[in-house]
């Protein structure tokens, strides 16, 4: 069942992340006042389940510049042995939606992300993720994520989740730094080269809902 995010209960620099410096500007005077009043504001719909939705591999970019941004990355990321697994629109929070899906055998799932119709344009640049599941949870956390984002994650995510931002890293030093990261806490869990690409993605999303629902940040149904 969908849920609702709840605009009040965020700080402001997630609010900011989120919508945007100058929309941040123009909902503040109300949220101000629902947090006095102790009242909601309902913002963008939070699924539970991922639904990824296949497009078809064509020349994407909102504009050249993104284009070839797009373009250079999934070269760089073939580079260093990813194997692409299709390209995917997204529904989330986020209004960066456009998703190119790859596997980094052993150990690593990856996506290079971006929007073709972005409100911000620098929230629409095209960045990677990686995301790698830990063998155990000794260290305190579930999986470590790495991005080349430029903006940081709004809401904040788990603090299951070790994460960590490298703004417009290139794969190759991006992946580097991930695995070293991933060796601080142990050993990662093997990705099956056959497995469902959603499935850690999926994982990390439940672990954000139960954070944001402890949070306040999710309406009830």
């Amino acid at each position: 069942m969908p849920r609702r995010l709840n605009l009040a209960a965020l700080t402001d620099d997630e609010l900011q992340r989120l919508v945007g410096p100058d929309r941040a500007v123009t909902l503040l005077p109300d949220l101000s006042l629902a947090r006095l009043e102790g009242r909601a504001v309902p913002g963008p719909t939070v699924t539970e389940t991922l639904t990824p939705q296949p497009l078809e591999d064509r020349a994407w970019g909102a504009t050249p510049e993104q284009a070839r941004a797009i373009g250079a990355l999934h070269q760089d990321l073939l580079g260093v042995g990813a194997a692409t697994r299709g390209t995917l629109y997204l529904p989330g929070i986020s209004e960066v939606r456009h998703v190119r899906a790859y596997v980094l055998e052993p150990d690593v799932s990856a996506a290079l992300r971006w929007s073709e119709t972005p409100d911000d344009p620098a929230h629409g640049w095209p960045f990677v993720q990686l995301i790698s599941w830990l063998r155990d949870r000794a260290s305190g956390f579930a999986c470590v994520l790495t991005s080349s984002a430029r903006t940081p994650y709004a809401p904040a995510l788990s603090e299951e989740i070790d994460v960590h931002l490298h703004p417009d890293c290139p794969p190759p030093d991006l992946l580097s730094a991930h695995r070293a990261h991933v060796l601080r806490h142990g050993r990662a869990q093997k990705v099956q080269p056959d497995a469902d690409w959603v499935r850690p993605w999926q994982a990390m999303h439940a672990l954000n809902l139960t954070a944001w629902d402890r949070r306040g940040l999710l309406l009830p149904e």
